[in-house]
């Protein structure tokens, strides 16, 4: 057979949403509000941590600093009212996510992607449907052109009660609460179709 078969979904749009908006970093040297925003902190050409909040600049003589947490411990202090330590980054050393916008459509590279190491980079939005492993990693939830995210996978990829293939989310602050108090979270069956690694 010389010729692909035709897609039985492409009259079809509302089969496969669009993907969400991707996430990309900003400097946050820019005038980018801070405060319980997912940050970076790296050098170029080192490498970069990720999974950190953080909070409002802090000026002290001529230098300004960004209050970095970890992103558990950013949530325990939110949910629980409690100080946490949070160590000062100079300000340049520190990157911000931010919700970029949808590119063009075009077709899906794939193979080794070459990143520059002067600044930190993000992955573009990955399918569930194409992902090794989706327990624990942030997901974005698409449903009627709307993006939920701040969500975690909590299982693998299953077949649900009505016969689709499914994946449970939780809300990360429900995330992290289920590992800081052993307090099980509450879930919500999604499809993997609506579903996207962030």
């Amino acid at each position: 057979m010389k010729d692909p078969l035709p897609d039985p979904f492409a009259d079809q749009p509302d089969w496969a949403p669009a993907p969400p908006r991707p996430v990309e970093m900003v400097p946050a040297t820019s005038r980018v509000e801070l405060r319980g925003r997912r940050v970076l902190v790296g050098l170029p050409g080192l490498g970069w941590r990720a999974d950190l909040r953080a909070d409002e600049r802090v000026v002290q003589g001529s230098r300004t600093y960004v209050p970095v947490i970890p992103e558990h411990e950013w949530y325990r202090a939110e949910a629980d009212q409690v100080e946490v330590f949070a160590p000062l980054m100079p300000v340049e050393r520190v990157w911000v996510e931010t919700v970029g916008t949808r590119p063009a459509a075009g077709l899906h590279e794939g193979g080794i992607r070459l990143v520059s190491l002067d600044a930190p980079t993000h992955r573009p939005p990955t399918p569930v449907v194409e992902a090794d492993s989706v327990t624990g990693r942030r997901v974005v939830h698409v449903v009627g052109g709307v993006e939920h995210r701040d969500l975690r996978a909590v299982t693998e990829t299953y077949s649900g009660a009505d016969g689709d293939i499914c994946v449970r989310v939780t809300s990360e602050v429900e995330w992290y609460r289920w590992a800081w108090r052993g307090q099980s979270p509450t879930t919500l069956e999604v499809p993997v179709h609506l579903l996207w690694i962030e």
